[in-house]
């Protein structure tokens, strides 16, 4: 199991085109993704759209990423990239 911690940097947080992006993502790897706040032992499926938005995460919050599977490195690195992608730059992605 792998675990990291990022801030987020998209203007929207985690809502709209970066959840989608987010969510497009983790379903690229070999790896179950969960994501909640540093400070909450609370985590949901990074694979849901709905869980995401749900958690409020806003511009400027650390949340924490874990995953687990064959890909869980590869996974956190690429979503990692999209969390500290401003949000003008992901409609390019």
């Amino acid at each position: 199991m792998s675990e990291r911690v990022v801030e987020i940097v998209p203007e929207a947080g985690l809502h709209a085109r970066p959840a989608s992006k987010f969510v497009q993502m983790v379903n690229e790897f070999d790896a179950t993704v969960e994501i909640g706040y540093v400070d909450s032992d609370n985590l949901v499926s990074a694979a849901s759209m709905i869980a995401i938005t749900s958690l409020g995460a806003k511009c400027g919050d650390n949340v924490r990423l874990v995953a687990e599977g064959e890909d869980a490195d590869e996974a956190l690195d690429a979503l990692e990239q999209v969390l500290r992608t401003p949000e003008s730059e992901l409609a390019d992605t």
